[in-house]
Parts: structure tokens; sequence; C-alpha cells
């Protein structure tokens, strides 16, 4: 990441920083929109040696699901860098966690209707 790029960032962000909470983060596309996200999982994987985070921008697909997304975490100093996953067995990877995290969450709720 160039120091002009880390500088376009912090000034876009500069405003921002009080207004996210712990579980949210600001993204931009090539065109340098920003655009905010909402972490789902952030985890380390043993398999493959890397930190990757599962996030949403909850907008919906056709089917009325929320959109979600998967990237290798990295740092640059400071800043957190989201790389593409691109082999199959990565994939896996962060479908296994959301499954699992799915699953914890309805038996919470599950729980929940049982008191």
């Amino acid at each position: 990441m160039s120091d002009e790029e880390k500088k376009r960032i912090d000034e876009k962000l500069k405003d921002k920083k009080e207004e996210l909470r712990d579980d949210m983060f600001i993204g931009f596309n090539e065109a340098g929109e920003e655009k905010t996200f909402y972490k789902l999982l952030e985890f380390d994987s043993e398999e493959t040696g890397k930190h990757y985070l599962a996030y949403t921008d909850n907008e919906l697909d056709d089917n009325g699901n929320v959109k979600a997304y998967g990237s290798i975490v990295t740092y640059d100093g400071g800043y957190m860098k989201l790389e593409a996953i691109t082999s199959e067995k990565e994939w896996k990877v962060i479908e296994t966690a959301l499954r699992v995290l799915q699953e914890e969450l309805k038996e919470k709720k599950d729980e929940g209707k049982n008191e």
C-alpha cells in the first residue's frame, strides 16, 4: 500500500472513526467509493496459516438472502488489507466457519425460546 493510498484512507476515515463500532469497517472500491461493512466472523486457520474475515454490507441477493463475503486479512502497518481468496480449499474454510457460526446462533435462539 503506497503512502498516498494510506493518506487518502486516513483523510476519508478521520470523521468516521467515532461512528464505527468494533464490528464495522469502511472499505473502498477501485473507484475510491466508500462502503460500510459489518464483520460476521474473524479467525485464524491452523489449516492454512492465514487470517480470514467474513463480512457483509447487508445487501440482499435476488433470493432475499444477505450477501456475505470472505477475504484473507493482512496488515500493512496499522492498515487492514483484504486480499482475495483464490483457492477452493480456502473457500471451504470460510464456508465451514460460517456454517458453525450459523448453527451456534440458531442454538442460542432456540434456547431462548425454551426459557
